[in-house]
C-alpha cells in the first residue's frame, strides 16, 4: 500500500471518527512517523496480532481490532460453528476491556454466541475457558510482557490453543478480504443480550480452574507441613495473575505469601517498571526489596497476562537472590514433577516431554533419563498445543510436560498455552517439598547440573524498528541464509538447517535432506561439543533473536563458553 495515500484515507474518509483524525493530524509533519503507522498492516504472529496502541493500518485501534473480529466472525461462520460460541479475556492494558467489549459484539452482531469475562482474566484461564465451554475459539486481549504502548489480540481455537497453519493464514485471508471498515457489523449490547449472544463468565469460572489446579499438586501434605514457614513474594507486574494467585497459594496452605503492594493493582501504564516483562532483572526491583525485608524464599513475578513466570531463589550460602533464565525456571519444575511421579509410580509408560528447538537440551537429558519422548517443535505455545491435541485424538501418547525457553510452560492437558500461575503454584510446591529435605530451590538447581551437565543458554535481541528495521532484518536473515558458515566461534558447525527452505545439511559429509519441521523463518546451527545457534526474526516485535546454548564441565567453564559464543554469534549475525 501507499503509506501517504492511506493516510490521507484515513484522514479525510467518513468511516473514521473525529478522534481518530484529530490523532492522526497531529503528526501531518511527521512523515517518518506516518510511515511507521501506515506502512502495513498488522498481521498474526506467533503470537496473534499485536501493535502499538494509535491510529493506523500498522497499530491496535477500534478499525484494526474490529477488522480482525469481523474476519474471525465471517471464518466461524463459513465453518457453521457459530452456536458453540466464542469465550473473550483481557488483561490490564489501555484499551483492553473496550477492545473485548468491541470483540464480543461485533461477534454478536454476526450471530455468533460470546462469552465474555466479567473483568480481567490471565491467559491461561482463557484457554481452560475455551474448553470447559466447549467454544468454537477463543480471543485474549493483550500484548504479554510488551511495553505499555502495546496491545495485542490473540486468537484460541475450540482445543484451547493458539491458532496454528493453515487456521491462522485462512483467517488473515479473511481479515484482509475485509476492503471497508463500513463491511464491519455493529449491534448494541443491550440488544445482544435480548437475544441471548451476550454473556458474561464470572467467578464459578475461577472456582473450576483453581480446582483444577489443585488437583495437580502432587505433595499436598509436604505444603501443609511447610507452607507455615515457606515466605513467598510475588508480584503480578500490574497484570491478571492477582486475580488466581494469591487465593490459590492460601487455600493450598502456604501462609506466608506477600504480594509486592505497588504492583498488586491492574494498571495498564505500568507505574513502576518502563517494560512489565518477568524476563528482565529489573522488573524484580520492588519484589527484591521486599524479599530482602521479609528475609523470602523465592521471589516470583509473573507478566501481565501471566502466562510467563519469572523467579529468584534464595541462596542461603551466600544470602543472595539468585536469577533463573525461562530454562532453568521451567527444567527445575520438570524435574520436580517428574521425578516425584516416577517415585509414586503414576509417570505414564508413553509420556511425552515437549519442548522447542531454542530451548535448553537440558530437556533432552530428564526425559532421557526418565524415560520418555522427546518431540521439538518450532518456537511458539501453540506448536506445543498442536502436539498435543494430535495426541488426544489418537490417544496414543499420554502429556507429561512441555515448556519453551520464553518463560513459560504448562504442567497437565487442562489448558494449551503457557500457565504462569501454575507455574507459580509448582515452584511453591517445589520450594516446600525441597525446604523439607533441608534444600533451597538454588541447591537443588546446582544438584540437577551436577547429574545432568552444565547446560547454559542466553539470548540476544537486536531491536531495529520501523520500515527501515523490518527491511533490514530481512536482510540479515537473507546474508545469513545465503552464507556458508562452517564455524562460530571456535565450534565448528556440524549440521545446519533452514527451516524456511526445509533443507538441512550434513557439514561434515555434505549429506542433504529434508527438515521435516513446518517452514519458519528460522536458522539453526548445530555446533561440535554439545553446543548450538539459531536466529529468527520475531514474530510479535521489530527485533531478530538470536539463542545460544553451550553444555560446560563446569559453572564457570560453561558461563565463559557461552559468553564467547554469545559474542561470536551476534558479531556473525550483524555483519553478514
Amino acid at each position: 500500500m501507499n503509506y501517504l495515500e492511506e493516510y490521507k484515507r484515513w484522514c479525510e474518509s467518513s468511516e473514521f471518527d473525529e478522534e481518530t483524525k484529530k490523532e492522526l493530524e497531529s503528526i501531518k509533519n511527521d512523515e517518518k512517523e506516518i510511515e511507521d503507522r501506515f506502512y502495513k498492516e498488522l498481521e498474526f504472529g506467533t503470537a496473534g496480532l499485536r501493535g502499538v496502541i494509535g491510529a493506523g493500518t500498522n497499530r491496535m485501534n477500534k478499525y484494526t481490532v474490529g477488522k480482525a473480529t469481523q474476519g474471525l466472525a465471517n471464518y466461524i461462520l463459513e465453518q457453521g460453528t457459530q452456536d458453540k460460541g466464542v469465550a473473550i479475556s483481557y488483561d490490564s492494558r489501555r484499551m483492553s476491556d473496550e477492545f473485548s467489549l468491541q470483540t464480543a459484539l461485533i461477534l454478536n452482531a454476526n450471530g455468533i454466541k460470546t462469552y465474555l469475562f466479567e473483568n480481567l482474566r490471565p491467559v491461561p484461564e482463557l484457554s481452560f475457558a475455551v474448553r470447559q465451554l466447549h467454544c468454537t475459539a477463543g480471543i485474549m486481549i493483550t500484548a504479554s510482557h510488551n511495553p505499555p504502548k502495546y496491545n495485542g489480540y490473540k486468537v484460541y481455537w475450540d482445543d484451547g490453543s493458539q491458532i496454528i497453519s493453515p487456521r491462522d493464514k485462512d483467517i488473515i485471508a479473511k481479515v484482509r478480504a475485509i476492503s471497508d471498515f463500513k463491511e464491519i457489523k455493529t449491534i448494541s449490547k443491550e440488544e445482544a443480550i435480548e437475544k441471548g449472544l451476550f454473556n458474561i463468565i464470572g467467578k464459578e469460572m475461577d472456582d473450576a480452574y483453581i480446582n483444577t489446579l489443585k488437583n495437580c499438586v502432587l505433595n499436598p501434605e509436604i505444603i501443609k507441613e511447610q507452607g507455615k514457614s515457606l515466605k513467598i513474594v510475588y508480584t503480578p507486574l500490574h497484570g491478571t495473575g492477582n486475580t488466581i494467585a494469591e487465593r490459590l497459594l492460601t487455600e493450598l496452605g502456604f501462609e506466608n505469601v506477600y504480594v509486592v503492594p505497588e504492583q498488586k493493582e491492574p494498571d495498564g501504564n505500568f507505574p513502576t517498571v518502563d517494560y512489565p516483562n518477568p524476563e528482565e532483572k529489573r522488573a524484580f526491583k520492588l519484589a527484591l526489596e521486599l524479599a530482602k525485608k521479609v528475609d523470602a524464599d523465592v521471589v516470583l513475578a509473573t507478566d501481565p497476562d501471566a502466562d510467563r513466570l519469572g523467579i529468584f531463589s534464595k541462596d542461603k550460602k551466600t544470602g543472595e537472590y539468585m536469577p533463573y533464565t525461562g530454562n532453568m525456571s521451567a527444567l527445575l519444575i520438570a524435574e520436580y514433577r517428574i521425578s516425584q511421579m516416577k517415585e509414586k509410580n503414576i509417570l505414564p509408560s508413553n509420556g511425552m516431554f515437549i519442548t522447542t528447538i531454542v530451548s535448553s537440551d537440558l530437556a533432552k537429558a530428564i526425559a532421557e533419563y526418565y524415560g520418555l519422548e522427546i518431540i521439538e517443535v518450532l518456537t511458539g505455545f501453540k506448536n506445543i498445543g498442536a502436539i498435543m491435541k494430535k495426541a488426544e485424538e489418537n490417544k496414543d501418547r499420554t502429556y507429561v510436560f512441555g515448556f519453551e525457553e520464553s518463560y513459560g510452560c504448562l504442567i497437565g492437558d487442562y489448558a494449551r498455552d503457557k500457565d504462569g500461575i501454575a507455574a507459580v503454584m509448582s515452584l511453591c510446591e517445589a520450594a516446600a517439598y525441597y525446604k523439607s529435605k533441608g534444600l533451597t530451590l538454588w541447591d537443588q538447581m546446582n544438584n540437577m547440573y551436577e547429574k545432568y551437565g552444565y547446560y547454559k543458554e542466553t539470548q540476544v535481541s537486536i531491536v531495529l524498528e520501523g520500515a527501515e528495521g523490518a527491511e533490514k532484518i530481512k536482510q540479515m536473515m537473507t546474508n545469513m541464509r545465503n552464507k556458508e558458515i562452517t564455524q562460530i566461534g571456535k565450534y565448528k558447525v556440524l549440521n545446519f538447517k533452514d527451516i524456511d527452505r526445509d533443507y538441512e545439511k550434513d557439514m561434515l559429509t555434505g549429506k542433504e535432506k529434508t527438515t521435516g519441521l513446518p517452514k519458519s523463518n528460522v536458522l539453526y546451527y548445530t555446533l561440535e561439543n554439545n553446543c548450538w545457534c539459531c536466529v529468527r526474526p520475531s514474530g510479535t516485535e521489530p527485533k531478530i533473536k538470536l539463542y545460544i546454548g553451550v553444555k560446560g564441565i563446569c559453572d564457570k567453564s560453561a558461563s565463559e563458553e557461552l559468553e564467547a559464543l554469545k559474542i561470536a554469534m551476534e558479531d556473525l549475525v550483524r555483519n553478514a
